[in-house]
């Protein structure tokens, strides 16, 4: 059966069970290891020449490790099935041909600082040195776009091809031409060279990637997957001009190929590759250098590859991990070669970020505001390191914009690598047994009818006395983030919510604490620390009591403003739209939700109890500091500290900023206003002189502008 004429979900099944055997399970099973020779061969096919891959990068990988270590315990036994020493192909039908000057070879890949410590004791033992000494390696962004092949003839421009099978690529030369970074003409001439072939990646950034779906969105076409598929489905259009439109950007990478005009190879005349690499982009040839960096051993590339895992979410460019590369050219070509891959370099992966799971169902939760929020129960899948089974669905209109259904297979990526989110559909693997997701009209706690505002994406439960409002504002009120309970977490609250022995806010503070004691997993102890956090509690400013009341869109910094211009939690019920607008960055949306909740008699009547049980609703000196922080003559400020601080601590100099009215912000980019650079400052200095606007203050500098404005 030919692999166009296959269901994709049927595949997209054999695939996931394959997921979850072992090499063990390989040995003497030629059917099972047929079955996995062929889903590799079948999702390569998928990935290199659809351009529509159906599985993650990483589930791929793991299947073809798994052949990969079969192959190297059974290395006489494999000559009849695949080899993971075989180059996947992206060669297709309709396009000419072009033989690459040499082979373009994939990549071997690392997945922990373990894999590349043992990739450099191998390149040690095959040159025999000391495994003492200490290797130069070039580390540099492995970019997730279509590797092609650019060849220079006389200083312009000749020829240029994708990939294809490693020998032989599709002719991409016209569309290659409109490509950023590749210019018309190079002055290779300067450097011996009359014929040079050079690899890159075509790609194109976050912001082109975004900017050309809402264009697309706006004509009512298809939006793409991601950047990596809207730049190699440009790669092979037959229109230049269709191809310019998705503004694909090259970065070269390596010099693969140069002879002089007598034909003598000149390719050994070039030592580094990094001091290569920095020659390319003196001819304007797009390169990745100012992200490269030349380590003296192993460590410093691991240091680098982790600094780079911790900052790619900042980058313009999607970057799936590093390419480590012996900077030697003599001691590369002594390293050598597979059939697969130069033993001299290898790809360190980073965690994965996407992964493909299956929408098992939609549960609908209720908010401490009453929002009624979608939660997509998906078919657990590792992501990162992390086990995922549940995702927010935001909303009806995320969930209508994605076109989800019940039963889809749907991709799952992770929010600057901590917030799981779906990020599309793979439409193809949808059957006839998906169910439409039907989003309720009435609330799943107390049944009221759902509102919705035409200024809001969100339905809302209207009813003030729904219990599943009522048990997550009380679970909001004694967090961290409202009155700071310690001890008295989610499940206690839920706990005593279900005994009955809380039922409103008020009761937080009328606990039975010998009744507590002799509850299942609460110790004296406990109850004792509890009793004197809760007591604590009373004491807390009033801008925490009064973002503790889950008033909508009331979050923690407008609580702070509000305290700082009252006397007494109540005041708020004489005040008007227009007094409350008076106060600054507090809008009529905000005002309009502050008089409707001190309207009503029962939320008065609630602040009367905690009142009476002994919670401080007077302003405090802590309200009106509050409040001077954000009036503070950096206020409006973004800053960022970074390097060694050698006058304060980091989080001194932050305390201090914030006193100030500064935001403290953790990355570099167009939104900071104000880096303060200590000692060994690194990329964050070197990213902020690139942004114009961005103040850059040494730590001296800092003290003595606090001094004048303080």
């Amino acid at each position: 059966m030919s692999f166009e004429s296959r269901d994709p979900m049927v595949q997209y099944s054999i695939a996931k069970d394959l997921l979850e055997i072992t090499v063990s399970d390989l040995s003497n099973n030629a059917e099972l290891l047929s079955k996995l020779e062929d889903q590799i061969q079948y999702h390569q096919w998928r990935y290199y020449l659809l351009n529509d891959p159906i599985i993650s990068d990483a589930e791929f990988d793991v299947l073809f490790n798994l052949m990969k270590e079969y192959e190297s315990i059974n290395f006489d036994k494999t000559s009849d099935f695949y080899s993971t020493h075989t180059i996947g192909s992206d060669l297709t039908e309709n396009l000419p041909k072009l033989r690459h000057k040499s082979p373009m070879l994939s990549l071997d890949n690392a997945y922990s600082p373990e894999d590349l410590i043992e990739f450099d004791k191998r390149i040690k033992k095959l040159i025999g040195l000391d495994q003492e000494k200490k290797i130069i390696y070039t580390a540099e962004p492995k970019f997730d776009g279509g590797s092609l092949a650019v060849v220079y003839k006389e200083d312009n421009l000749d020829t240029a091809a994708t990939r294809g099978n490693g020998e032989f690529g599709d002719d991409i030369t016209l569309n290659a031409k409109v490509f950023h970074g590749l210019p018309d003409k190079a002055h290779f001439s300067a450097l011996g060279i009359a014929i040079a072939e050079l690899r890159g990646e075509a790609l194109i950034s976050k912001k082109t990637f975004q900017k050309i779906n809402e264009e697309r969105a706006q004509q009512n076409l298809p939006l793409f997957a991601n950047p990596r598929n809207t730049a190699t489905g440009g790669l092979r259009m037959k229109n230049p001009k269709e191809a310019e439109e998705r503004q694909i950007e090259v970065f070269i990478y390596q010099l693969g190929y140069a002879i002089n005009e007598k034909g003598g190879n000149v390719l050994d005349n070039f030592k580094s590759h990094y001091e290569t690499i920095e020659k390319l982009e003196k001819l304007k040839i797009r390169t990745s250098i100012k992200q490269s960096k030349k380590c003296t051993g192993i460590v410093e590339v691991i240091d680098y590859c982790k600094e780079w895992d911790s900052k790619r979410e900042g980058y313009d460019y999607e970057i799936d991990g590093m390419v480590v590369k012996v900077d030697d050219r003599n001691l590369q070509e002594k390293v050598g070669y597979t059939a697969h891959h130069p033993r001299w370099a290898i790809a360190f992966k980073f965690k994965a970020k996407q992964a493909s799971s299956q929408l098992l169902d939609v549960e609908f939760q209720v908010g401490k505001t009453g929002a009624i929020t979608p939660v997509a129960k998906i078919r657990p899948v590792s992501l990162a390191g992390v086990t995922i089974s549940s995702i927010s669905l935001h909303n009806e209109d995320f969930i209508t914009s994605k076109d989800l259904q019940i039963g889809d297979i749907v991709w799952v990526e992770r929010a600057g690598d901590v917030i799981p989110y779906i990020s599309g559909v793979n439409k193809e693997l949808r059957t006839k047994e998906t169910i439409p997701i039907q989003f309720p009209s009435h609330c799943p706690s107390c049944h009221s009818e759902l509102v919705r505002s035409e200024l809001e994406a969100a339905w809302r439960c209207p009813q003030t006395k729904c219990p599943e409002q009522i048990l997550q504002k009380i679970i909001f009120h004694v967090s961290k983030d409202a009155m700071d309970i310690e001890g008295f977490g989610k499940s206690l609250v839920e706990k005593l919510v279900k005994l009955g022995d809380i039922k409103t806010l008020p009761d937080v503070y009328r606990i039975n604490y010998s009744a507590l004691q002799e509850m299942e997993g609460m110790g004296k102890k406990s109850v004792e620390n509890l009793k004197i956090s809760i007591e604590k509690a009373k004491t807390r400013p009033l801008n925490r009591l009064l973002n503790s009341l889950s008033i909508h869109h009331l979050g923690k910094k407008a609580s702070k403003i509000i305290a700082a211009n009252i006397s007494h939690l109540l005041d708020l019920c004489n005040k008007n739209e227009e007094d409350l607008t008076q106060i600054k960055e507090i809008g009529p949306v905000l005002a309009k939700n502050i008089i409707e909740y001190f309207s009503n008699p029962d939320n008065l009547q609630l602040i009367k109890e905690l009142e009476d049980l002994g919670l401080n609703l007077n302003a405090t000196a802590e309200d009106k500091d509050s409040f001077k922080k954000s009036e503070g003559p950096l206020s409006g400020k973004n800053i960022l500290f970074t390097g060694t601080l050698t006058q304060m601590t980091r989080k001194e100099a932050q305390d201090i900023a914030e006193k100030l009215g500064a935001k403290n912000i953790s990355a570099v980019s167009s939104n900071l206003n104000i880096l303060v650079a200590g000692e060994k400052a690194g990329s964050k200095l070197e990213k902020a002189q690139k942004i114009q606007g961005i103040e850059i203050l040494s730590e001296q500098q800092f003290l003595e502008l606090i001094q004048q404005i303080q």
